[in-house]
């Protein structure tokens, strides 16, 4: 009797832990399925979804089980964003400013020396006249400048230009603004640029009021003030002497 009670009560127990697992399992696949739903997709959207997770750098790909539903994979795109950081390393590279400040002055300096040799050893030459009174060089370095002064510009430009108070250049502010490499590139070519249109002025008026010009020209280059200087002085004397030559 005993022996039958108790095997009997063993029965139970098992059968209704056996129902439990049953019924959590059944609740399980329920509770999956509920949320994998709405992450189903049909075919259409499947494509559509995919042409936009792509277009981010990433693999997308679908699948399918009894327990789970429909399941959507996310796998980044590693190669394609390896090439994306690589390139863009090389275009920033590319235009470093520190490059750009370096070839800025060579090229500079290199783009105005055969106008000042035209005018130095062939003035009266047709070739030297027509190509100072070109237009196009000066075009060309001031597009060079814009450029470079748009690269060396910041927040704090005009701060250090012009005194916030009385609009006045300061010196600690100008000396500032130079100690960068951008914003002394622009104006070292400004200096250039503007040498080189006052040593066309002294040649075109040496030319029209028979002034020997040479010697203020080649002034202009290494110093613009002294060569304009340099040019009236010579301009005074060579009108004072053609005046005595009249008088005799």
């Amino acid at each position: 009797m005993a022996i039958s009670s108790s095997s009997c009560f063993c029965h139970l127990f098992i059968s209704s832990k056996t129902n439990c697992r049953a019924s959590a399992l059944t609740s399980n696949m329920y509770t999956k399925r509920n949320n994998a739903a709405p992450f189903a997709l049909g075919p259409v959207k499947s494509e559509l979804s995919n042409q936009q997770v792509e277009g981010l750098g990433t693999k997308l790909s679908t699948g399918w089980s009894f327990l789970g539903g429909s399941r959507i994979v996310i796998r980044p795109n590693v190669t394609r964003n390896l090439l994306q950081r690589k390139s863009s390393t090389v275009s920033a590279s590319w235009f470093s400013s520190s490059e750009i400040a370096a070839t800025a002055f060579p090229l500079g300096s290199v783009s105005v020396l055969p106008f000042y040799v035209f005018m130095v050893v062939a003035p009266k030459a047709e070739f030297t006249h027509k190509v100072m009174e070109s237009k196009l060089p000066y075009i060309v370095l001031g597009l060079l400048y814009s450029y470079i002064l748009v690269l060396s510009w910041r927040p704090d430009t005009l701060q250090l230009l012009f005194h916030y108070q009385d609009l006045i250049p300061d010196q600690a502010g100008i000396t500032q603004l130079f100690s960068r490499e951008m914003s002394l590139a622009s104006a070292w070519i400004h200096i250039l640029v503007m040498d080189l249109f006052a040593a066309r002025m002294v040649y075109l008026d040496g030319l029209q009021n028979c002034v020997e010009t040479r010697h203020s020209v080649s002034l202009c280059l290494m110093s613009c003030p002294i060569g304009v200087i340099s040019h009236f002085i010579t301009k005074a004397l060579s009108n004072r002497s053609s005046k005595e030559n009249l008088r005799v």
